[in-house]
């Protein structure tokens, strides 16, 4: 799935510059790395969104995935602000269809034009790249919402049209339901990580039987597949897990050790494990990495380059095991 035109891609440690890789999510070309924007808003003020996207322009990423719930809309007003001027330099995608508020929610027709416009606005921009249904709305026939995204993608306000947190059932009869010549979903976003593999006998085989790019989200499981959790100790104070007030359990820390050890008999860390191996897997378009520091960036940026041959994916299969 190698794109292309790789985008520039900074390697600290040898101080030189390399070609990130490039894949395809229909006709976008986007990094194997992506930029998860939820952080922006939340944990991440303006000044620091724009620390970050700096960041991750200039180690050649160029997916930035948002949502209109993000930040309770501030990550994609902070991205309309930091990205001007330099919007074509990225593919763009955000999600719809969470509830941004009471009546703001679900995936029936009016609203989507509704929430398509306030995202645009938002943004500041004419067009997203990639425009996706956040979640199954089983109050409203996919075969509608379908339909009312196809007219945004012939009306130009959208150029390809993807979903998140479907099953491979659902990603089936969304495939059904088309209309010929009509625009369809070109990838699903959902949850893989090492930590939780539930997906690759569901949404993974859907994507692959149906040709659709796979786009995991929560790749370092919140932050445990970094390494900077420890058993028996709080987590640290700033952390996603801190915040939420939640611990790994023994049996994931059981895991993330034989993971280690795995990573460090091919001389590499956890983190380049956690990401290469999710970028070895042949649906994964983009490894969407969140951020909240500059230094984050560099660090997916570098672990995104491993490639797992055959045997070291039969490894760490027995591992999950």
């Amino acid at each position: 799935m190698p794109g292309l035109h790789p985008q520039p891609c900074l390697n600290a440690a040898a101080g030189s510059i390399e070609a990130m890789e490039t894949r395809k999510i229909g006709s976008l070309e986007v990094s194997v790395l992506g930029l998860g924007c939820n952080n922006f808003g939340r944990r991440v003020d303006e000044a620091g969104t724009r620390r970050v996207v700096d960041a991750a322009l200039d180690a050649g990423v160029t997916l930035f995935d948002t949502a209109d719930i993000y930040g309770g809309t501030k990550s994609e007003s902070f991205l309309g602000e930091i990205l001007q001027g330099r919007r074509d330099r990225i593919v763009l995608a955000t999600k719809f269809g969470m509830d941004v508020a009471p009546d703001k929610t679900g995936a029936a027709p009016a609203y989507i034009r509704q929430a398509v416009r306030d995202s645009l606005d938002r943004l500041q921009t004419d067009h997203i790249d990639l425009y996706q249904l956040h979640q199954p709305d089983p109050k409203v026939p996919i075969a509608d919402t379908l339909a009312t995204l196809d007219d945004l993608v012939r009306e130009g306000l959208v150029r390809e049209i993807g979903c998140s947190n479907f099953s491979a059932a659902q990603l089936t009869e969304a495939a059904n339901a088309v209309a010929d010549g009509a625009a369809r979903f070109v990838s699903v976003q959902n949850e893989l990580s090492l930590l939780e593999t539930t997906d690759l006998t569901d949404g993974v085989a859907g994507a692959t039987v149906l040709g659709l790019a796979y786009i995991p989200y929560f790749p370092l499981a919140s932050g445990v597949l970094t390494g900077k959790y420890r058993r028996g100790e709080k987590p640290p104070a700033g952390t996603r897990l801190a915040n939420y007030d939640e611990t790994p359990s023994d049996e994931e820390f059981d895991r993330v050790d034989a993971l280690t050890a795995l990573a460090a008999e091919k001389d590499r860390s956890l983190l380049e494990l956690a990401i290469g191996w999710l970028a070895s897997l042949d649906p994964v378009a983009s490894v969407i990495t969140g951020a909240t520091r500059p230094e984050q960036i560099q660090a997916n940026a570098e672990a995104s380059t491993w490639r797992l041959s055959g045997e070291e994916m039969a490894e760490v299969e027995a591992v999950l095991a």
